[in-house]
């Protein structure tokens, strides 16, 4: 193997690599570098001195040997030298805020204790600027607009070695145009914007902004065309340029006003005979109008103002021609549309209303020349009535009842309508049909009927009619009462108003349905001890009867269209209220009060029976009350028998009895008045 190498030095100009110089080792034909930093290490094959390991990391200390190589194989390392790699370069991030400044941020550099960075103009022309600085951003001030500057940097560490440098061309943004013109075609509305080149600029752009609204014109040129803009519009015109560092800041705004629009609603009516009103709505940025007004004669006459309408002189039966134009200083407005204008003909002569009927009235008159057809209307209230014909009578019909009528006649003609000063004629209509609000009942046979008094001076009549004969009522107000009318009863009921002019038609008739009567006879039959029976006469009117008894210990009560009803759950010995509802088929109901009800005493329990004796037998059994005196039978094929025991006793003997037959005895309260009860329990004996 070779002799070992000597190195001589040993150096870092780049932060990846480091470079190696030692004296030539006779018979090697190679040289192994060896870069190591206690992590890793790297070799590098090279043919002499110097060489150079790469792939090194930044601001990194790396222990340096070299072995010489022959084909009898490698010597042993050198001795070693310590080099560290000098710092990374920073990397840049730059922009251009404003025309004149260059703006430059970096990361932070691993153990950099500062960093140099320069500017200069890519021309060569000017003069470089550096800074030094332990900050991470600078900003370079007092540049040229629009022009390409290349910046370089690059970090140091603490003993003053500088490390990798980093290099960026950068353009400053261009300044803003000057002297921006606006010229403005009015009869095309549109706009030629130009102004003077500056230095560094690609492109332009123009902005025209009105409100919320924006129209842009981009061009590389010094002039610029926008299109379509409006009428009645002030624009605000800028100017903005742009290379590839952005734009400059926007021109100061230029002013531009375009030509009023064509003036719009515009009217045109006879506010007065012989006199034409022109008005119309206000034109933003119109300073003033005319007003061309020219008759079908061939004669022109203008009125040039500052306010929304003007007055003419007319004659009836001419046409005229109307336009209107607005200005400003920038000119006049588009032609708007062109109005024409027709007077009516005069008013006619003779006329004469006369009413055929309550709602219709024959107008008749004597013709007038020009007149193409008749119009006679007839106002009244808050409607109108019209008839248009050729011949010199109408008929109007369908007339708003109670309403006094101005009955004008107006001559027409196709072109423009009639003649608005003629004189009317006033003629009142009948009555109005009263419209029933509501009927209610305020007593058993009173009726409280109420309308909609639509009427002036009118007095009103309500009629019922029914299968039961004919009621009235007369009123000057809302609202009259029918007095006396029969129960379970169907009647209709209508109104009808009356004033000097005539008599209303009647109303819309009302059905009016009357409470059924109350049913005359009732009357109450014990069933059971538990049921009774109540059956009553029919009440007029009625379909459905709701029957009632009450007591302290409770109710019994049935629904039924029968006129009787069984009541179970009656309760012996107790006094109990009746009371019945008649029901109409429509839900009418009358209640109805009868005489109290007492349910018979209640039947003895517990009774016993007990031999005396071969023809004798005692009935024994539980009295419901001590007050209640009861009586024992005995029934059988032989014969009948009973008994009745002292007052307060409940027990009593029944002799004599035929022996050798089967019996049913029955112990049952004894009643003073009515049948005898017969549903006391039964015993057999034998």
């Amino acid at each position: 193997a070779p002799d070992i190498p000597v190195i001589d030095q040993a150096y870092s100009k780049l932060s990846n690599s480091i470079t190696v110089e030692w004296r030539a080792v006779p018979g090697a034909t190679n040289y192994m570098l060896t870069a190591e930093d206690g992590d890793s290490f790297i070799e590098t094959i090279v043919k002499n001195s110097p060489g150079t390991v790469t792939g090194l990391k930044p601001a990194t200390l790396y222990r340096i040997t070299v072995r010489s190589i022959n084909s009898g194989g490698k010597s042993q390392p050198s001795s070693f030298r310590k080099v560290k790699t000098v710092l990374a370069a920073p990397t840049l991030s730059v922009h251009s805020p404003s025309c004149d400044s260059i703006a430059v941020s970096w990361k932070a550099v691993h153990t950099a204790a500062g960093f140099s960075v320069s500017l200069m103009r890519s021309d060569g022309l000017g003069r470089m600027q550096k800074q030094n600085t332990t900050n991470t951003s600078l900003i370079f001030t007092n540049l040229d607009p629009g022009t390409l500057y290349t910046i370089k940097a690059y970090a140091w560490n603490a003993n003053g070695m500088p490390g990798d440098d980093f290099t960026y061309n950068q353009r400053t943004s261009p300044n803003a145009p000057v002297d921006v013109k606006v010229a403005f075609n009015s009869g095309a509305l549109r706009a030629v914007v130009s102004w003077m080149p500056t230095e560094g600029a690609l492109t332009y752009s123009v902005t025209v902004s009105s409100g919320l609204l924006k129209l842009r014109c981009n061009t590389s040129s010094a002039s610029c065309v926008v299109p379509s803009l409006q009428c009645s519009s002030q624009y605000y015109v800028s100017v903005t340029a742009y290379n590839d560092a952005g734009p400059s800041e926007p021109t100061d705004a230029v002013s531009l006003k375009t030509v009023p629009c064509a003036p719009i609603n515009i009217s045109i009516e006879e506010d007065e005979p012989g006199h034409l009103l022109v008005s119309w709505s206000s034109v933003s940025l119109g300073h003033y109008y005319v007003v061309f007004v020219k008759s079908d004669d061939g004669l022109e006459v203008h009125c040039n103002t500052s306010y929304t309408q003007c007055h003419f002189q007319s004659n009836c039966g001419f046409t005229y021609f109307i336009s209107v134009f607005a200005y400003n200083k920038a000119g006049q407005s588009p032609l708007g549309d062109v109005f024409n204008y027709t007077t009516a003909p005069c008013c006619p002569s003779d006329f004469r209303a006369v009413f055929m009927s309550s709602d219709t009235v024959r107008v008749t008159w004597a013709p007038v020349r020009g007149a193409d057809l008749y119009e006679t209307r007839a106002a009244g209230g808050s409607g109108v009535v019209l008839c248009r014909d050729t011949a010199t009578a109408c008929t109007l019909s369908a007339l708003r009842c109670s309403t006094p009528y101005n009955i004008t006649v107006y001559s027409f003609s196709e072109a423009r309508g009639s003649n608005t000063s003629c004189a009317p004629q006033r003629v009142a209509t009948a009555p109005c049909s009263p419209e029933i609000k509501n009927i209610s009942k305020e007593g058993i046979s009173v009726i409280s009927v109420q309308w909609q008094p639509n009427n002036e001076e009118a007095t009103y009549v309500v009629t019922a009619r029914g299968e039961a004969g004919l009621w009235h009522c007369t009123s000057t107000r809302n609202s009259c009462t029918l007095m006396d009318l029969p129960c379970g009863s169907v009647f209709s009921v209508s109104a009808i108003a009356r004033s000097p002019a005539g008599q209303s038609l009647p109303s819309y008739s009302i059905p009016l349905e009357t409470a059924p009567c109350c049913p005359y006879d009732l009357t109450l039959a014990q069933v059971t001890q538990s049921v009774t029976n109540i059956s009553w006469s029919v009440g007029k009117g009625a379909q459905t009867y709701v029957t009632a008894l009450e007591s302290p210990k409770g109710q019994a009560k049935c629904h039924t269209l029968q006129t009787y009803c069984l009541l179970g759950c009656i309760t012996c010995g107790t006094n109990y209220t009746v009371s019945l509802r008649a029901i109409s088929e429509t839900g009418l109901t009358s209640s109805c009060t009868y005489q109290g009800y007492s349910s018979s005493a209640c039947c003895p329990s517990g009774v016993k029976l007990y031999r005396l004796s071969n023809n004798g037998i005692r009935v024994f059994w539980r009295a419901s009350d001590e007050t209640i005196n009861y009586k024992a039978d005995l029934h059988g094929s032989k014969g009948n028998f009973s008994c009745t025991p002292n007052s307060g006793l409940s027990h009593c003997d029944i002799t004599k009895i035929p022996c050798g037959d089967v019996y049913t005895v029955v112990v049952a309260p004894v009643t003073d008045k009515g049948p005898k009860l017969t549903f006391c329990p039964k015993k057999i004996y034998s």
